[in-house]
């Protein structure tokens, strides 16, 4: 089989929350494997220092900040790329926030901040991304979903019930919008070593429990969402809609 059905050159790829972390993983993979990257963050310092930085890795970047929650700034970036004649190929709706407290002690506002960020955002950018995906008749549209979108832990509802949420867009895009040409999936991450788990991490009562239940014994490495990312993103995956992928390291599959 060739590689060439995963080669994303020629695509423009925007990922949400790219400037660091998980979304920065997945943004240098796909620029790895041939895309052109359109870096989002809400901090335009740190999303120029991300451009400059992979420019100089010899990777293809230009940057887009503004905030997933703010709607007229979404559809403002999207007017923007229109007039630069950027047609975005590939949607990564990546970011996204965590609030750790018992539901009980959530405020409305709290659970909305989650909300808003981990879900409507996915709706909002994926609409505006879907509308020029339709007229061309083709895209890839990638939500960032989670083991939360199977699996409840406490203190955490309001991002359990945004991922949820995630897993059920993922599906009502693919149903909606795949005779125009798009495939929306979504990836699972498991547990992975990032700045929004250090305090797990740190936590050795908790790491404990979670070598206990992952089969691979390890937390994840962003960097291991990349070969989800391109086959999702690519032309290997041109029959492939609505599905959520999971990277977990087997913990789905144990009791």
């Amino acid at each position: 089989m060739s590689t060439s059905l995963f080669d994303l050159s020629g695509r423009t790829a925007l990922v949400t929350g790219s400037s660091r972390g998980l979304g920065r993983g997945i943004a240098e993979g796909m620029a790895k494997a041939g895309a052109r990257l359109v870096i989002n963050g809400t901090d335009p310092a740190r999303v120029e220092a991300a451009v400059k930085e992979m420019r100089a890795a010899g990777l293809s970047a230009e940057g887009s900040a503004f905030d997933v929650t703010d709607e007229a700034a979404i559809v403002g970036a999207f007017e923007s790329f229109d007039r630069a004649g950027i047609a975005i190929d590939i949607l990564v709706n990546n970011a996204g926030i965590q609030r750790r407290k018992p539901l009980v002690e959530f405020t409305t506002e709290e659970w909305r901040k989650v909300i808003e960020t981990n879900l409507t955002s996915a709706f909002v950018i994926g609409r505006e991304a879907a509308k020029r995906m339709i007229a061309r008749g083709r895209g890839k549209i990638i939500n960032i979903g989670s083991l939360g979108s199977e699996l409840a832990r406490a203190t955490v509802g309001p991002y359990t019930a945004a991922k949820g949420g995630i897993k059920t867009l993922t599906r009502s895009m693919a149903v909606e919008w795949a005779a125009s040409g798009i495939q929306a999936n979504a990836i699972g991450p498991g547990y992975m070593a990032t700045d929004m788990n250090q305090a797990l991490i740190q936590n050795p009562d908790f790491n404990s429990w979670l070598m206990s239940r992952i089969p691979s014994k390890r937390w994840g490495r962003p960097d291991e969402l990349v070969g989800a990312a391109i086959f999702l993103a690519s032309s290997a995956s041109d029959y492939v809609n609505g599905q959520i992928v999971y990277v977990d390291g087997g913990m789905l599959a144990a009791m």
